[in-house]
């Protein structure tokens, strides 16, 4: 990311205050522990997206300690929404489940396993897909959950530039990420629909289900 772009981002995190103490809880595990969670910024930007979209029922692919998960139930809440969220990660799936009943919130729908199995098994339709996980896989959780979005939802996949190696010089060992991860944002261009890439956070990557779709529906 340039420069100007992480200083930019800096100032912003700067004036966002938190005031939830289970919020900062999280925030402070996840650095002490090096458990990824959505920057502050993109957090900001999320919340922003699900609330004024009047999002009702939501799909996170990616719970890791709950962070993302809470901050998303807390805004449908008001919409009597639900918040399905997968994990494969035991430990954090267990921490996420503290973290879920500490919070009060009784919309979330917790799922342990495989995502590229679990969301198969799900029979519901969701206005916003939220994907967060295995970066490798990031084509074929779009592909299965796209199927669960309705008409005029988005589709929220965050890390989509994965620590900005898709620009710049890499690790020999994530060169099978990063070809995907290149070949996965070609494809989001190409495909019918609206998406967008947005570099804060670590890459936004955004896309539209139209509305009145065409014959060839994907």
């Amino acid at each position: 990311m340039l420069e100007e772009l992480k200083e930019a981002n800096g100032y912003i995190v700067g004036k966002i205050i938190e005031k939830d103490k289970l919020i900062l809880e999280m925030e402070k595990y996840a650095h002490e522990y090096n458990i990824p969670i959505v920057t502050k910024e993109v957090a900001e930007y999320l919340k922003f997206l699900v609330k004024t979209y009047k999002t009702k029922n939501i799909l996170e692919i990616g719970t890791a300690i709950g962070y993302s998960g809470i901050l998303m139930a807390k805004e449908i809440k008001e919409n009597n929404g639900k918040l399905y969220t997968i994990e494969i990660d035991e430990e954090r799936y267990n921490l996420a489940q503290e973290n879920f009943k500490k919070s009060g919130l009784n919309n979330i729908i917790s799922i342990k396993g495989d995502a590229l199995e679990e969301v198969k098994k799900i029979n519901d339709k969701f206005d916003f897909i939220f994907i967060d996980a295995s970066k490798g896989h990031y084509m074929d959780f779009f592909e299965d959950s796209y199927k669960l979005l309705n008409e005029g939802g988005i589709v929220f996949i965050d890390n989509i530039m994965f620590r900005g190696y898709l620009y710049k010089e890499y690790p020999k060992r994530f060169k099978t990420i990063v070809k995907r991860l290149d070949s996965f944002i070609d494809y989001l261009y190409e495909r019918e629909g609206r998406f967008v890439l947005l570099p804060f956070g670590d890459g936004v990557g955004l896309y539209f289900k139209e509305e009145d779709s065409s014959e060839n529906k994907k």
